[in-house]
């Protein structure tokens, strides 16, 4: 698998799987840190493709929580049966769950339900 984000200052990212039988992180996450690492903090864009021909694939479930958590305003790029086509993060993850580390559309934290 083989990932790239692009950031709100148009730079490009990316990152790579290395598969190991005891998981690890996924490409979307690699990309995202390596983009994070090297000061971009709005991401707009991401997609992944897979190795041996498989194309654009779908970010899995710890990804989109990820997104949505971090980058809610997020295009992502996804497999249709007329080719690749962008979708939000909610489009993926419609009524998910925000962590207490979410950031709103922008930037700032939700304010939590204990908070209140």
């Amino acid at each position: 698998m083989g990932a790239a984000v692009m950031a709100g200052d148009h730079r490009t990212f990316t990152g790579v799987n290395l598969y190991h039988f005891t998981g690890g992180p996924c490409a979307e996450l690699v990309a995202l840190g390596t983009a994070r690492a090297q000061g971009a903090r709005e991401v707009v864009t991401i997609v992944a493709v897979g190795s041996g021909g498989r194309g654009v694939l779908t970010p899995c479930g710890r990804d989109r929580q990820v997104l949505a958590d971090y980058h809610p305003r997020c295009r992502v790029i996804v497999p249709t049966g007329q080719g690749p086509r962008s979708v939000t993060v909610g489009d993926l993850l419609p009524g998910g769950y925000r962590g207490p580390d979410a950031v709103d559309e922008d930037g700032t934290r939700p304010e939590l339900a204990g908070d209140r």
